[in-house]
């Protein structure tokens, strides 16, 4: 091979590695006045969640929909959980997302990754714990592991290892829909 061939190649896989390299590198915390606008933006939210049970019409009972930014509040590296993690855990809620099955070209399934967004865990580095929740339904249910979905259940904060990473969460799931950007 002629050495002009063996350099291009070198490069070639050198700059390869580089990028997977950045790709796979991630802060290891959000900064400091981003996570306080973000703390600030969310107080209405966080505080009217809170309050859910206080007011009238509303039970322990009812299915609280949240996103994926509250789940944020579980610090994975300390175990420390934000006060509506705690208030909710236990609680029935509802989350949207997107399905990854625990074993390769599964069409039906009782267990699965919920994952905020499309690829998660399979062609990237996973998500980190609090941004994964582990699924686990009554039966077999088919996977619509390309389009998002609206799980419902109850959920726990709790770890859970799978082979695409740790799950901070784990929720028994009532009900899966898929997705509509109108919420009923």
């Amino acid at each position: 091979m002629p050495v002009r061939q063996r350099v291009r190649r070198c490069l070639w896989w050198a700059a390869l590695t580089a990028i997977a390299l950045f790709w796979s590198v991630r802060p290891s915390a959000e900064p400091a006045a981003f996570a306080a606008v973000a703390w600030a933006a969310e107080a209405p939210r966080r505080d009217a969640l809170l309050r859910l049970p206080g007011p009238a019409g509303h039970t322990e009972d009812d299915v609280i929909t949240i996103d994926w930014r509250l789940l944020r509040g579980l610090d994975f590296r300390k175990g420390v959980k934000s006060d509506t993690l705690r208030w909710l855990d236990g609680r029935r809620v509802r989350l949207p997302g997107f399905i990854v099955p625990l074993e390769d070209f599964q069409e039906r399934a009782k267990e699965f990754l919920l994952v905020p967004y499309f690829g998660a865990c399979v062609h990237l580095p996973p998500p980190p714990p609090n941004q994964m929740v582990y699924a686990t339904l009554r039966s077999e249910q088919p996977m619509a592991t390309f389009y998002p979905v609206w799980i419902e259940g109850t959920l726990r904060i709790t770890n859970f290892k799978s082979p695409y990473g740790i799950a901070g969460f784990r929720m028994q799931v009532t009900r899966m829909t898929p997705y509509e950007d109108k919420q009923p």
